[in-house]
This record gives C-alpha cells, structure tokens and sequence, in this order.
C-alpha cells in the first residue's frame, strides 16, 4: 500500500476517537513522515511511494498514542515554535502559536539593549520564548526561570541547539528565583488557567500537559497578580511586562494593573482569534523634580 494511503486510514482512525477532522489530517501526516525521517518536501515528493519494509508498525504505534489522545508534539519530541524546532517533553507545555506574539512585541522592544542580564522570561518551560530572543538579538542576554528542574533541562538543551546556551542564565526557582534585576522586559506565559475551567480542558492538554504550566488558582489569576506585584520593583522604570493571559481575563489584569500603581497598560494585544492575549504593561518613570524659576 502506497503511504499516502495509510495517513489517509490513520486519518480516519483519529476522527473516530474524537480529534478534529483538520487536526486529524495534519497529525496523520506529521506521524508518517516523523515514521520516516522526511521533511515536508519529501513528503510531497514521495508520498505515493509504497511503504518501505518496517514502516507498518513503527506508524502504528505512533498513530495508536495519538489515538489515546497523546499529543503529537510529545510522540515526536518536537514543536515548531518561531521558525524552529523545539525539543518538548511532558515536562514542558506545548508552545503555541498565540505565545509567539509575545517574541514579536519583545523584538520590537529590545532595541539595542547593553549586554546585561536585561530581560527576564519568567516560567520559561521549554525555553521558547527566552531561546527565541536570544537566538534574534545575540547583544541581549537572558535570565531564564522555572520551578521545574525538569523544564530548566529541556530549555537548556534547546539553548544549546539553537547556539544560545551562553546567552541564557537558567535559574530554578519560582518567579524571579533571586534574579532580582532591574529588568529593561519581562516575558511571562504563567499559568492562567481557572480550577473551575480545568476538568473542561481539552483530553491531549488535562492528560498529557503539566498541570503546574496550566492551573493558575481558583480564578486563574494567582501568578498574575504575583508577577505584576514584583514588576513593581523587578522592572526598571521605563521597563516593559509582555505576559500572556486567558481569554476572559483582559477586565481583571486591567483592574489589577491600575491597583499596582506603577505599572500602567500600554496595551492588550489580540491574536489571531480577535481575543485579548498578550499585555503589554510599563513601569512608570521616576517623576523628574520641578526646578522653581
């Protein structure tokens, strides 16, 4: 049987057990050339090829982790994040395509930062976004924290990989972990999800993902409102917070922000949905003294 003909039979399996038809064809066909060992060139190329000898049961015990709901990220070790492969494990969320927002606005951002410990990416899970930065502007260097020793190897392998490992300080430890800065920015992806809303939570990210990466409290704003209040003194003034947030949640960090006083909302960036996603907050600069005539 021709490839082409067995992702179009995993196709069809992966829609039985619930995955978006969509999804199931991408996935489908991401399996077979992980299978394989081809890029997507290849793929088009050949994919009318018959199956070479070993292929039927190395693709089907890939599709039948897929069929338990396992994510495809995970089976294969890799997520593309910013143009490049990351390495994930289930120690580190899944990058998304919204997170990549917050790079865009920290390219823009970071200017010509001195090479200092300018930029902290608080939670940093895989690594993606403080490798991003660095990987785009060699000039500024990372303070890179997670409470997960087993996130902080993931990012340090992708620092590695990506010709970023001396670029990125990796700390573990919660929040800041004693990396106290001033901080020209601060990039932040925490956890934001409400208790109430996890069990509804689709089966690839409630199973598969790290709960601590995912839950933020009973509201979903405990690291929110954490993060904000050390920005108060973490930034520098003038220094910028990019932090990504939940669908509902644009009213409350608005609230939350104005009652911390010197942070102030420069913006709420929407992706690609129309949903409010990415803040983008500022601490206040220091009041110049008046000069009587």
């Amino acid at each position: 049987m021709i490839l082409r003909r067995h992702v179009m039979a995993a196709r069809r399996r992966l829609v039985d057990a619930g995955v978006d038809p969509a999804e199931a064809a991408r996935d489908a066909m991401l399996l077979g050339r992980h299978a394989l060992g081809w890029d997507a060139a290849t793929w088009l190329s050949r994919q009318a090829d018959p199956a070479p000898p070993g292929f039927d049961p190395v693709y089907a015990a890939l599709v039948e982790r897929r069929v338990a709901r396992e994510p495809v990220a995970y089976i294969r070790g890799l997520q593309e994040f910013w143009g490049r492969d990351f390495l994930v494990t289930p120690a580190v969320l899944i990058p998304r395509p919204e997170t990549e927002l917050i790079v865009e606005i920290a390219l823009s951002c970071v200017g010509e930062l001195p090479p200092s410990r300018a930029v902290c990416d608080l939670g940093t899970g895989s690594g993606c976004l403080a490798v991003s930065l660095a990987a785009e502007r060699p000039a500024v260097r990372v303070v890179a924290t997670d409470v997960s020793e087993a996130a902080i190897a993931v990012a340090r392998a992708n620092a590695a990989r990506f010709g970023a490992a001396d670029r990125i300080e990796f700390r573990v430890g919660a929040y800041l972990a004693g990396a106290d800065g001033p901080f020209q920015l601060v990039m932040a992806n925490p956890p934001y999800v409400a208790e109430i809303a996890y069990p509804a939570l689709p089966p690839e990210v409630r199973t598969f993902e790290p709960r601590l990466a995912l839950a933020g409290g009973a509201d979903g704003l405990r690291d929110i409102r954490r993060i904000l209040e050390l920005c108060t003194t973490a930034l520098a003034p003038g220094g910028v917070l990019l932090m990504e947030i939940g669908h509902d949640q644009s009213d409350a960090v608005r609230r939350l922000v104005s009652a911390a006083g010197s942070l102030r909302i420069l913006y709420i960036r929407r992706d690609l949905q129309g949903i409010p996603r990415t803040v983008v907050a500022q601490r206040a600069e220091p009041r110049r003294a008046s000069v009587a005539p």
